[in-house]
């Protein structure tokens, strides 16, 4: 891999001496989700290539091929210019402790002025030794249950990719398919958002409705009364649609028994 591709491929993620074939595949598959790329191996337990890596990788098989293999964290580091270890135990080694997130954020401003940039996840049963963790500009460490703290491989490699991705491109929901989900907010269809006119017009429409049944009563609660309800109606965001079914609702509530009459 040339160094612009290492580049754009995101933070290196550093599994060291990872036990389970299955948990190594979990994580390239968990990397490929969130746009990460680069995966480096610190001993595998189970040696390398590792076929039950493969399978549990799934689509993410190209990771796993492009996988590198080292003897020791020390080799695995020596091209980054900045290093994020995971933990959930107190190290009592005096460095920052970040969430994730915040992790992702001091990656994110590093690899984006051009410098190499990698996190270490500790192997599976015991995490990382404070020798790997000593080598480490920042400990990172997700806010967990102190009660069960332990978290599976792929799932902090996980917690820390979602992250990454908020930041690269924060726009994207979903997967890359003509009607996904593009970017968080309101999803609008055949129908557009309800005008100011429709609502109000809605509003007075069960508002002389609401008067001839003497809904609104006494006259000295008539204005707070209207006012909350308008209020209600206004954070539903109701949309054209909705607006014109909620009119059919209160006139066919006036007529009786619907017969087929339609919305106004």
């Amino acid at each position: 891999m040339s160094i612009r591709a290492q580049v754009c491929a995101g933070p290196a993620i550093i599994l060291v001496e990872p036990q389970l074939g299955e948990n190594i595949g979990a994580a390239a598959r968990a990397m490929a989700n969130f746009g990460l790329r680069e995966l480096r191996l610190v001993k595998p337990r189970d040696g390398w290539p590792n076929d039950a890596a493969r399978a549990s990788a799934a689509l993410a098989g190209e990771i796993i091929d492009r996988a590198t293999l080292y003897g020791s964290v020390a080799d695995a580091i020596v091209d980054l210019n900045y290093l994020a270890a995971t933990t959930a135990r107190s190290r009592f080694l005096a460095k920052p402790v970040l969430a994730p997130d915040g992790a992702a954020a001091a990656l994110f401003e590093r690899h984006a002025a051009g410098l190499r940039c990698g996190i270490l996840f500790g192997k599976e049963r015991t995490g990382l030794e404070n020798s790997d963790v000593s080598l480490a500009d920042v400990i990172v460490t997700a806010p967990v249950d102190p009660g069960f703290a332990s978290l599976n491989l792929a799932q902090s490699v996980l917690l820390f990719a979602y992250e990454w991705r908020k930041l690269v491109n924060p726009e994207s929901l979903g997967r890359s398919l003509p009607d996904a989900p593009k970017g968080a907010g309101q999803r609008f269809k055949a129908s557009r958002p309800a005008e100011r006119h429709e609502l109000i017009g809605f509003f007075e429409h069960l508002e002389r409705e609401l008067d001839a049944c003497g809904f609104l009563f006494p006259p000295e609660k008539r204005d707070t009364m209207v006012n909350n309800i308008r209020t209600m109606f206004t954070r539903m965001a109701p949309t054209e649609q909705e607006v014109r079914t909620l009119r059919g609702i209160v006139a066919n509530l006036r007529r009786g028994p619907w017969k087929g009459t339609g919305s106004p």
